[in-house]
């Protein structure tokens, strides 16, 4: 009977591990970023929506009333300086800077903070998770 030939056998043994390992563990990372991206812009958005709040409101919030009407509540209440304090991860090795835009509802403020510039390092996403936003509803 002959011996069969064994050489190479361990190497094809650790590819047949260490791929899905490291497809599994980037797949990982690129998630976290997502979510870390997503949840920065939230407080951006928050920090947003509160400039806002006291920019706005009068300081007797008995009515909830805005000082002003609503449809003129719609600038953008940030410095720069205080959008990088409120959120530094967006800021990260000068990429693009995220948007903040305000729109005005029948009931409510919406504060969005999007990141233009964000996209997924694996390509087993697709383009559905490169646009992250977050908003925030003021009502009044």
């Amino acid at each position: 009977m002959r011996k069969l030939d064994n050489r190479g056998m361990a190497a094809f043994e650790l590819v047949l591990v260490f791929v899905p390992l490291f497809t599994l563990m980037f797949a990982i990372f690129d998630l976290a970023r997502y979510a870390i991206t997503v949840q920065s812009l939230r407080t951006l958005s928050s920090a947003s929506a509160r400039a806002m709040m006291i920019q706005c409101y009068t300081p007797a919030v008995t009515g909830l009333t805005p000082s002003t009407s609503p449809s003129s509540c719609t600038g953008d209440y940030l410095s720069a300086t205080q959008k990088q304090a409120a959120a530094p991860f967006l800021y990260r090795n000068g990429s693009s800077s995220p948007t903040v835009s305000t729109t005005s509802g029948a009931s409510a403020l919406t504060v969005t903070a999007s990141q233009a510039g964000f996209a997924m390092v694996m390509p087993i996403w697709g383009t559905s998770l490169n646009a992250p936003t977050a908003s925030t509803t003021i009502p009044f």
